[in-house]
């Protein structure tokens, strides 16, 4: 789910285009840390609203990618000193958004209009807002911000999303063997000394991209906490030279967004994905003329949002996005060397939620 450039009315009525990730980048985030061991104190289920699944599962924070389950990464989070509800995070997000059953629980009042541009995979549409006076979650404090309401179904029976392509100053550290979530100021010394580390780009609208080749053909490749599958643009797809569902194994889906428009998708098996000494094998990649990939101009040349089907499936997955690093544990072979080691991407059910 992606939201950019929303858009708010003003004192006058007068529609305003505001990059609401700068609201997220004027406070200072610093640690949260989200523990295996500690369920009951971080995330008390009175606090929580939880699908059927996890009522009867430990909870989550870290949740990697099976052969049945893509995985995600949740943090705790309080919003007005109430609290600690389940919050994706999202680091292809800008902003933060919540809940409408959230909205209701904590008794928010949503704007009279809707006046933000919520910006999906699919489509755009305008959806209402809330304003909060503080949303913590660990040391990190956002003070007066507004919060678009998202449909629920969107959340995937979360509280909310966690925007954090904001995260300038910060470092995203997830530990799915542990069940470990932690932003905070820099890498640990033993994630630089035993992680591959990848340098990677950040675009204007805070995005952190790697450069990546798919069967040889240079791609744009966006890092994507919170998107379930690895999606790919038509520029893409044709580079590829897989022009039309008659070329090659392809399987029809439907891809359904944060909006209300659902695409067509193509299903297809990508060839070998090459970032850096790392090679992903067997990722199943849905391509189509998604309106995201025009919001971010992303359309000319090919390009491609990396998923939790893919980044799930490491043991330990961090973003410094301060020095603009990705780091990925777990990946290399068992004599240490820095050479190319085959990482699995997700094939389950075909059917695509964003």
């Amino acid at each position: 789910m992606r939201r950019i450039a929303p858009i708010l009315l003003d004192g006058r009525g007068t529609a305003r285009a505001v990059s609401l990730w700068v609201l997220l980048l004027a406070f200072p985030c610093q640690v949260v840390l989200c523990a295996a061991d500690e369920p009951s104190a971080a995330l008390p289920a009175t606090a929580l609203h939880t699908t059927e699944r996890e009522q009867v599962e430990p909870l989550l924070f870290a949740s990697p990618t099976t052969r049945d389950h893509i995985g995600r990464v949740i943090v705790p989070v309080t919003i007005n000193g109430k609290g600690p509800f389940r919050f994706i995070v999202d680091t292809g997000a800008t902003h933060s958004t919540i809940s409408p059953g959230l909205v209701q629980t904590l008794g928010l009042q949503p704007s009279a209009e809707a006046s933000v541009v919520l910006n999906g995979i699919t489509g755009s549409a305008l959806v209402t807002f809330v304003t909060v006076d503080r949303l913590q979650a660990g040391d990190m404090t956002i003070e007066a911000t507004a919060l678009p309401v998202v449909s629920a179904d969107v959340m995937n029976g979360a509280d909310g999303i966690l925007g954090a392509a904001g995260f300038t100053t910060r470092t995203l550290m997830v530990d799915f063997q542990h069940n470990r979530v932690a932003i905070s100021r820099g890498v640990a010394a033993a994630v630089r000394t035993e992680a591959m580390r990848v340098h990677a780009l950040r675009l204007t609208h805070g995005l952190i991209t790697l450069e990546t080749r798919v069967g040889g053909v240079r791609v744009q490749a966006v890092v994507d906490t919170g998107s379930e599958r690895t999606l790919g643009n038509l520029a893409l797809r044709d580079a590829l030279r897989m022009p039309g569902r008659g070329a090659g194994l392809v399987q029809v889906t439907s891809v359904y967004g944060a909006t209300a428009k659902i695409e067509a998708g193509e299903i297809r098996i990508a060839p070998t994905i090459v970032i850096d000494s790392l090679r992903i094998t067997d990722v199943g990649i849905v391509y189509g003329d998604f309106h995201i990939f025009k919001v971010w101009e992303m359309t000319d040349k090919p390009a491609m949002i990396i998923g939790m089907d893919v980044l799930g499936t490491v043991p330990l997955l961090g973003i410094d996005f301060e020095r603009q690093d990705v780091y990925l544990a777990g990946v290399r072979s068992k004599n240490g060397e820095d050479v190319f080691q085959a990482m699995h991407g997700y094939n389950g059910d075909p059917a695509i939620k964003k």
